[in-house]
């Protein structure tokens, strides 16, 4: 019997984030099968329709719906399986019909799933695909005969599953609408084969998503060159002397925020793809091929045929990120120049303002010295006008002689008054 320790609260999110590795188990399957799977590209009004719809597949055949929160539903109806997952940007179904005979995509899986309901599917479809897995009658297989299951197209393929299996597709769209993957049973295991099927479905999935940033990076393209360009003719004008430094910057600003909108516009679904094509790699690498001579694996069509188109994206996004940078760092050479030349204008205003101040202060000595003279003239003409007085009151002086005599005396009294009045005002200004 367990033992029961007193432990503390469990964490909201404890068991749900526990179970998360349980949440996309295998599909068990009872070999040969055949399976459709969809995956249709919704937006979020859609993705509510999308699961309402699923309800009522489930009432239809009495079969308990999906928790309200669920992103991904197993359930057997009455002659076939489905698996329902829903991703960030699309929901994915997969239908299968176990313990079927006869040829592999003459009776594919979505014929057991009512019409009605799979016509009113919401969303856009990326992906439709049938896939068979069928019992091995030789050891080697016969390519021309497998062709003729993809209309005679070059087939892609290998061993995979650690030799397993044989899987077989040619990446195109069939007349019916569907693509095709053909997969001969050598020894797989129910569990096994559940995820060969997941993996080669989500391979296809997951490649087609991850092109969905290419149409975007074609039509960059020219703009990322026409932002070059202008870039170029900016840089050059900085380095001529008789351009305006604040018309290079209002075309630089433009152009920056121009860049700057593309960026944030495809920034999204230019990680998307990179993401994408890693889970495509992964699940190709999850195959564990084997070649079969005379055709390509599925690894080295998808090097050779998805690789290009993702190395266009990921250039472009690059080009335009170096753009950026290269843009900011013009923005601030041209804000430096902008700067200095401010700074030259400020310093020569200074210049101008101390050579008026100077003149200022030689006006005011000027000022000044012809003020010591007046005030010592009038000074003088009230002693001259005293002595007049008290002459005629009787007393023996002279007023001529007393004025003259008084000129230097006051002269020195006024100046150096002027003077202290000088040192208070300095005093004040140091304070």
């Amino acid at each position: 019997m367990a033992t029961l320790f007193p432990l503390p609260d469990n964490h909201g999110q404890r068991f749900k984030l526990h179970n998360e590795v349980h949440a996309r188990a295998s599909v068990i399957l009872e070999l040969p099968v055949r399976c459709s799977h969809l995956a249709l590209l919704l937006t979020h009004e859609e993705k509510l329709q999308a699961r309402a719809h699923l309800n009522l597949l489930c009432d239809r055949f009495g079969v308990t719906t999906p928790n309200k929160d669920a992103d991904h539903f197993t359930a057997v109806f009455d002659s076939f399986q489905i698996r329902w997952e829903q991703h960030a940007e699309f929901i994915s179904y997969t239908f299968y019909v176990q313990n079927v005979e006869g040829d592999p995509f003459d009776a594919p899986a979505l014929e057991q799933v009512p019409i009605d309901w799979l016509s009113e599917l919401p969303g856009k479809t990326m992906v439709a695909a049938h896939a068979t897995i069928i019992p091995a009658t030789e050891k080697e297989p016969d390519l021309e005969k497998l062709s003729a299951y993809f209309s005679d197209n070059p087939l892609v393929g290998a061993e995979v599953s650690g030799g397993a299996a044989q899987a077989f597709t040619d990446f195109r769209i069939h007349v019916d609408g569907f693509s095709r993957f053909l997969i001969i049973d050598h020894s797989l295991k129910t569990q096994q084969a559940g995820r060969l099927l997941q993996r080669l479905f989500e391979i296809e999935v997951y490649r087609v998503m991850a092109l969905l940033a290419f149409p975007v990076a074609k039509q960059l393209i020219p703009k990322v060159n026409q932002g070059d360009k202008r870039l170029l003719a900016i840089t050059q004008a900085i380095s001529e002397e008789d351009n305006d430094d604040n018309i290079l910057l209002d075309e630089l600003t433009t152009l920056a925020a121009e860049v700057e909108n593309h960026i944030s516009s495809n920034h999204f679904r230019f990680g998307a793809a990179d993401a994408y094509y890693k889970l495509v790699e992964q699940r190709i690498a999850d195959l564990r091929e084997n070649r079969i001579q005379g055709i390509q694996t599925i690894g080295e069509f998808m090097n050779r045929r998805l690789e290009p188109a993702i190395n266009t994206c990921h250039t472009t996004d690059k080009r335009f990120t170096l753009l950026s940078k290269r843009i900011s760092n013009t923005s601030q050479l041209l804000r430096t120049r902008v700067d200095m030349s401010i700074e030259r204008q400020n310093q020569a205003l200074l210049t101008s303002m101390d050579l008026r101040a100077k003149m200022q202060l030689r006006l005011q000595e000027t000022v000044e010295g012809v003020s010591i003279v007046a005030i010592t003239t009038y000074v003088v003409s009230l002693i001259g006008s005293v002595s007049d007085a008290l002459k005629k009151i009787g007393w023996n002086i002279e007023p001529d002689v007393v004025s003259g005599f008084a000129v230097p005396f006051v002269l020195l009294i006024v100046a150096l008054g002027v003077r202290r009045v000088h040192k208070m005002i300095q005093n004040t200004e140091d304070e």
